[in-house]
């Protein structure tokens, strides 16, 4: 993450206009980090404003912020962006500061906010503050609320973050084709008493879709639900990074939803409770013991657990959300032997592969020839072979001695001595 200076200048409390300024001018407001990498970074320790125990943003990042007068300022750009979305595969979308997702805003609860938004996308903007209590001419819906972000063009937001929580930010202009294309990002309002709610680590990510031609690298945006890419935070498996806890940590983890779908989200060797949702904190008389919640379109859900030792899956449980891009019209094939088929056809197609005969578990460790800039549908090797998975899957990993802000994938899971699953061997005879 770098910093770099934007060439803006003050036209009055709502909107800046861009063009070259003076040095006070661009002081008026302050720099825009820019995401250089798709990786994990380290939580954002506050330096200044009130004290906060920080998230960990799954493949993304914080923005920092600029204490001025009492305001806590950021600057969001929202401008087109090169995203990996697994190594192997990068898509052209649309974002904010570098990144798909945008970089996380965390506050404190009582913060006076003053975010600047700038358009550089080729068509005008807003940003909806979704979840968050304010006055209606900040909620960011253009026409309604206020005017469009036109191209070039910076506006301010200012409001008071009025209850802790987790929220997320979004356009309401062309949204279809705004979200489609990546835009969105997650607010974390932390309590005013840093030890209310604390837990030992806190990650949070967005669910998000997107629908790439195989060989291509921008998304359609008139996809309704056939999406065939399933992502945490614009990544896919096995790309998304683990989650590192130590053994007996209190865990959160923080979701929202903004794709098109809802998604039951399940953690393997785990009961779980939900404890938040975008509406607020749940008290703990009214929370249930869970290992899969599922995540609404437009809803965010907080869960919580106390981490044992071991590798874990986490991921949506959907089958087709934990594969990588595919086609819908492929013929079930199972049990049908179609070899001599498949010799006629290689004398005419070298490359032709069979497919289906018995499945689909072969695709997870083949190395078929594939498009430029295309993921297998399958795929991911764990200590005992091909995973076999894509999309939203990932690992929570949980060991013994990892120090408070460590966050480095300690590699895989070393299991005690007859813990692991094991061909049978009949001693009897």
């Amino acid at each position: 993450m770098v910093s770099r200076r934007t060439f803006l200048t003050s036209a009055g409390a709502a909107i800046v206009g861009a063009g070259f300024v003076s040095r006070a001018g661009a002081a008026s407001i302050p720099e825009a980090a820019v995401a250089r990498s798709a990786a994990t970074q380290p939580p954002l320790v506050p330096a200044n404003g009130r004290p906060y125990n920080p998230v960990v943003t799954l493949n993304g990042w914080t923005a920092p912020w600029r204490m001025r007068n009492g305001w806590k300022e950021f600057h969001l750009v929202a401008e087109p962006v090169v995203r990996e979305i697994a190594p192997g595969m990068k898509a052209h979308l649309w974002g904010y500061n570098g990144s798909s997702p945008g970089p996380t805003i965390e506050c404190v609860e009582g913060d006076k906010l003053r975010i600047f938004v700038t358009n550089k996308l080729p068509e005008h903007t807003t940003i909806h503050w979704h979840g968050v209590l304010l006055p209606s001419g900040m909620d960011g819906v253009g026409g309604l609320t206020q005017p469009h972000i036109p191209a070039g063009k910076t506006f301010v937001y200012e409001f008071e973050m009025k209850k802790s929580g987790t929220f997320m930010y979004h356009p309401h202009a062309d949204e279809m084709v705004q979200m489609a294309m990546g835009m969105m990002g997650f607010i974390v309002v932390h309590p005013k008493n840093p030890d209310f709610m604390r837990v030992d680590r806190d990650f949070v990510f967005l669910l998000n879709a997107f629908d790439i031609d195989p060989g291509s690298y921008t998304p359609k945006v008139s996809t309704m639900l056939d999406f065939n890419l399933w992502c945490f935070n614009s990544r896919v498996f096995p790309g998304i990074d683990h989650l590192v806890a130590r053994t007996g940590d209190r865990v959160r983890i923080r979701i929202g939803n903004l794709t098109m779908t809802s998604h039951p989200i399940h953690l393997h060797g785990h009961h779980f409770e939900v404890t938040g949702t975008d509406g607020g904190w749940v008290p703990k008389s009214a929370r249930w013991p869970e290992t899969t919640i599922d995540v609404a379109v437009g809803q965010m859900r907080c869960l919580e657990f106390d981490a044992a030792a071991g590798d874990w899956a986490f991921h949506c449980h959907k089958s087709h959300h934990t594969m990588n891009a595919m086609g819908h019209d492929v013929p079930t094939m199972i049990g049908v032997d179609h070899r001599g088929v498949a010799q006629k056809l290689i004398r005419l197609v070298p490359d032709y592969m069979v497919m289906g005969e018995r499945g689909m578990a072969d695709m997870g460790e083949m190395e078929m020839p594939l498009p430029e800039n295309t993921l297998p549908m399958m795929t991911g090797q764990g200590p005992f072979g091909a995973v076999e998975m894509g999309g939203m899957f990932t690992v929570v990993k949980v060991r013994d001695g990892v120090k408070r802000n460590d966050y480095r994938d300690p590699g895989w899971y070393k299991h005690p001595t007859g813990t692991v699953a094991r061909e049978w061997q009949d001693d009897s005879k």
